[in-house]
């Protein structure tokens, strides 16, 4: 099945809601970073909440998450849009448990202590930052904080990522309810205590059931309405222009020591790992541009 983003809403009622299939993308990752498969883990589920994260964009809008704590992966790095394109990685590939332990535990690989912070380009002079301390590690409790404490919205959040014997991602998918203007909070828990009651949505998927079919169990009872069914898509928009901008911005004295010790420079992309190569003409014509 393809990835894509279901958003509805029950107007009566004052609410939202977002289920995302990921599951594709987050190999993709996986695949593009080489990946073990905690680190896998950890990173489609950091995916997943960057593509949630987008979904709430207007258009032409970008967001990045960086969640940075105590714990073995070191850090994850998300960037997204509001068109569902989504690119990422993570500090250690390499992790990956020992045997015995949970390899989808990414609440220890991430750890407990310190920043998950989201960063908004609202198309406005300056970019949105918000930062909250981290509390558990586990990526949905932490996004569930982030909404209701920076951004004050009563929400709700499921992220799961299930792994096969191979360590392949054979189930990536999340669940957004979130309340709308006024914010009536008590029907956000009214929500909350139904879906306690129900099986996570990554189990529901993995039984067969569509994103459709999730949702309508979500607002059973209630009328609602579907806006959009959106294709996702791990797409990084480095380029070739994008990489010399970089440079530019090191400044001409940073430009002019690469010229005069190593004679070229050489830039790889973190998030796909493309190369760029820039020779002695290239520096040359860089600080020509920088001393104009």
């Amino acid at each position: 099945m393809d990835d894509y983003l279901l958003r509805v809403i029950a107007r009566d009622v004052g609410v939202r809601g977002f289920v995302a299939l990921t599951t594709n993308l987050a190999n993709e990752a996986a695949e593009q970073h080489e990946t073990l498969p905690t680190a896998t883990a950890v990173l489609g589920e950091g995916l997943t909440a960057g593509i949630l994260l987008g979904a709430m964009l207007k258009v032409q809008q970008r967001v990045a998450l960086k969640i940075e704590g105590d714990g073995p992966i070191g850090k994850v790095v998300v960037e997204g849009d509001s068109y569902g394109r989504i690119r990422g990685y993570v500090l250690h590939p390499e992790l990956n448990f020992p045997a015995g332990m949970d390899g989808q535990d990414t609440a220890v690989a991430i750890g407990s202590k310190g920043q998950f912070v989201v960063v908004r380009d609202l198309r406005l002079k300056e970019l949105a930052e918000s930062v909250t301390s981290l509390q558990t590690g586990d990526i949905a409790q932490e996004l569930t904080a982030y909404l209701n404490q920076s951004e004050q919205i009563p929400s709700l959040v499921q992220i799961g990522v299930y792994l096969d014997e191979s360590g392949a991602v054979s189930l990536a998918s999340a669940l957004l309810i979130q309340a709308l203007p006024p914010y009536e909070t008590a029907v956000v828990q009214q929500l909350t205590d139904h879906i306690a009651e129900m099986p996570p949505v990554g189990e529901l998927l993995r039984a067969g059931h569509s994103p459709e079919e999730v949702m309508a169990l979500v607002f059973a009872g209630m009328e609602y309405e579907v806006l959009e069914k959106r294709p996702l898509t791990y797409q990084c928009n480095c380029s070739w222009d994008r990489t010399w901008k970089a440079l530019v911005s090191l400044g001409a004295d940073e430009v002019r020591e690469m010229l005069e010790t190593d004679g070229r420079a050489e830039v790889t992309c973190q998030f796909c790992h493309t190369e760029y190569h820039f020779d002695a003409e290239d520096l040359q014509m860089i600080l020509a541009e920088l001393e104009a």
